[in-house]
């Protein structure tokens, strides 16, 4: 799984809402297609990039093919985010007390 191609599929609402629908349960694209004004054929295009980004599967269940979340790519972009955090909370903190320091000396 790509970061990028993780973040570009979060990039779009209606992906990062069949991925809060697809968190509380398995759903075909015809199901998560009612609940858009959009044709099932571009919910489609939106799952198969969800699902090129390791976000989704698909499996098969006898006729259908449903979508399921994989909260392990969520996990690595959680992760992550908590490293960029760390490292930018780390860089203030160290700029903060160069400033102070900066200041104690005038």
């Amino acid at each position: 799984m790509e970061l990028d191609a993780v973040f570009t599929a979060l990039s779009d609402r209606t992906r990062r809402d069949i991925v809060v629908r697809l968190s509380a349960g398995d759903a075909t694209v015809k199901e998560l297609a009612e609940h858009y004004a959009m044709t099932m054929q571009a919910v489609s295009q939106h799952v198969q990039v969800l699902e090129r980004s390791g976000l989704i599967t698909r499996g098969r269940h006898r006729q259908t093919r449903p979508c399921r979340l994989e909260p392990a790519a969520l996990d690595a972009v959680g992760s992550w985010i908590d490293d960029s955090r760390r490292t930018w909370s780390d860089r203030m903190d160290r700029l903060e007390t160069r400033l102070a320091h900066l200041q104690d000396e005038q």
